[in-house]
């Protein structure tokens, strides 16, 4: 019973509280406001709404609108330097997680030198990191309550998780009506993003009480509602709980921290990077889980028990019934027949795709229950691949 916890972001939750945005107290005057290069933000007025209510506030703002799905360095590195220019001190992220981990890291580099990959590779900020809001769309990745952001290098193929404290978001509005617009299909990726947050989460090494609590009662929440959310996108009270499960799941994220399926879906996205995370996580998943409980049997069974209990199972009596549970939930979502040669993956990636999970995320491989190793990965990715 030895750990910390530390979440310092306010987290203003609730249907229609994105005008509070108009009266709450904000970290500055200008905001780069930085959403991505889709048509959403701007086709459902959630970016003139941002605006007009940062006005009323008394704020200005300007717009990067470049963000690809999966972040690059390279937009990092630009968007920071329109930041700069234009004097923003403070940074806002409207939209799924790539808007937000963009924000994230536009932030840390608005006034810190050099090139934002010597960050990730470990060198230290030392000058002002600007505040953070983060106003997200979409219910899956939970960074809105969380320090992490994740960006691809382009040119050595590498997607990788950084966060420090100061990443964490000062102030985030969690309002489950901007999520209503999102698709059937991205609900889906988007929901088992945050499952997978929540179950690697639970199993980590580094686990704790407040992180065990978290991620069991979003699993449970998910497991309820994600597929009405995935039959109905109008349901209200479905996007309301998976809201809530995914900012849940940042708080795992938190406390505890993710392992090595996001090791090897990094390594998948950042060689295929039209390929959804959700849906990498998805396919990796069953393949992943059956063979960490294989190799290490008893190491995971109590917890794997714990998850399916969760997920509303009855008579649990064996770790397999979390296995069963998964593919039940995947198919109730309508991603059974998922594959990932749709994106061009091929099974003779295995091994480059393998490598680069350790190469890129070697340390979540640290943080694994049961120690696996690069052929492990090499034979998990290629089950995964159909």
């Amino acid at each position: 019973m030895r750990f910390d916890y530390y979440i310092p972001t306010k987290i203003i939750f609730g249907k229609g509280r994105l005008e509070e945005l108009a009266t709450e107290n904000l970290p500055g005057k200008k905001a780069l406001i930085v959403i991505t290069n889709g048509k959403s933000m701007k086709k459902f007025g959630y970016l003139e709404r941002v605006e007009k209510y940062l006005a009323q506030n008394g704020a200005t703002s300007v717009l990067f609108d470049k963000i690809l799905p999966n972040p690059t360095l390279a937009h990092v590195m630009e968007a920071a330097e329109l930041a700069k220019n234009e004097g923003c001190d403070m940074v806002i992220g409207l939209g799924g997680g790539s808007a937000i981990d963009s924000a994230k890291s536009i932030a840390l580099m608005v006034h810190n030198d050099g090139n934002y990959w010597e960050y990730v590779k470990g060198r230290k900020p030392e000058k002002k990191v600007l505040p953070v809001i983060a106003i997200p769309t979409t219910a899956g990745t939970g960074t809105e309550s969380d320090p992490w952001t994740v960006i691809t290098n382009t040119e050595t193929n590498e997607k990788i998780g950084y966060g420090i404290p100061e990443l964490f978001p000062v102030l985030s509005i969690v309002d489950a009506e901007l999520m209503l617009s999102v698709p059937s299909a991205l609900t889906a990726y988007q929901g088992m993003d945050a499952f997978f947050h929540s179950a690697e989460g639970y199993l980590a090494k580094v686990a704790q009480p407040a992180s065990d609590a978290f991620a069991l009662d979003s699993i449970r929440r998910i497991t309820k509602y994600l597929p009405k959310a995935v039959k109905d996108g109008s349901d209200m009270q479905a996007r309301e709980e998976l809201a809530w499960a995914s900012t849940q799941a940042g708080m795992v994220e938190s406390t505890s921290c993710c392992i090595s399926e996001h090791s090897m879906e990094h390594a998948l996205s950042a060689y295929y990077p039209a390929l959804p995370h959700g849906a990498g996580l998805i396919a990796l998943s069953v393949p992943y889980f059956s063979y960490m409980l294989k190799k290490g049997g008893q190491v995971v069974a109590e917890r794997y028990m714990d998850m399916a209990k969760a997920m509303g199972e009855e008579n649990v009596k064996s770790p397999e019934a979390f296995i069963e549970a998964l593919k039940k939930l995947i198919k109730n979502i309508g991603m059974d027949n998922l594959k990932l040669s749709e994106w061009g993956l091929k099974k003779e990636d295995d091994l480059k795709l393998a490598k680069n999970s350790f190469e890129a995320m070697g340390s979540l491989y640290e943080l694994d229950p049961v120690a696996l190793n690069e052929e492990d990965a090499r034979l998990i990715i290629n089950e995964a691949i159909k």
